[in-house]
């Protein structure tokens, strides 16, 4: 289990974290039900709640394992995000720690933003974070310091 529930580079959640036979599980404050922990999902579920506590996001305009379609092929993002109207405003791409952060990965989001068309992009492995501001219109990127706080950028 230890393995599994590693400290990352994000500030502890206190989830509520149930065994059975040997299978732990977590309460998906989102989904609203029981999800089993794997590495990426102990990631997944400690940047949704980084958004919500430390950059105000609400927990209702953020969206897990959404279905897409690129090339003909079913997909699935790991977060995404929403503004106040409705539009797709940041995609997340979340890794299990033991999983570097390469340009395969970068690759992976770029690929999903074709569809999602978002200005903002996350990638992370629960110990080292990357954010993109993505320029549409000119198609070129821009890697932020750190990620924006929902009211900057809910207009």
């Amino acid at each position: 289990m230890n393995d599994l529930l590693q400290p990352l580079n994000l500030p502890p959640h206190p989830f509520k974290i149930t065994e059975h036979e040997g299978v732990y599980s977590l309460f998906d404050e989102l989904r609203k039900r029981n999800i089993i922990i794997t590495p990426e999902e102990w990631v997944r579920q400690h940047f949704v709640q980084y958004l919500i506590k430390q950059k105000g996001y609400p927990k209702t305009l953020i969206g897990l394992e959404g279905g897409l379609k690129l090339h003909g092929m079913q997909r699935r993002s790991d977060i995404l995000v929403r503004n106040n109207k409705g539009e797709k405003v940041m995609l997340v791409e979340c890794k299990a720690p033991s999983v570097n952060i390469t340009q395969a990965t970068f690759d992976q989001v770029a690929r999903y933003n074709m569809v999602h068309k978002v200005p903002l992009l996350a990638v992370t492995n629960g110990l080292n974070h990357y954010y993109c501001k993505i320029d549409l219109i000119n198609e070129s990127y821009s890697f932020l310091q750190d990620l924006p706080e929902y009211i900057q950028i809910s207009s």
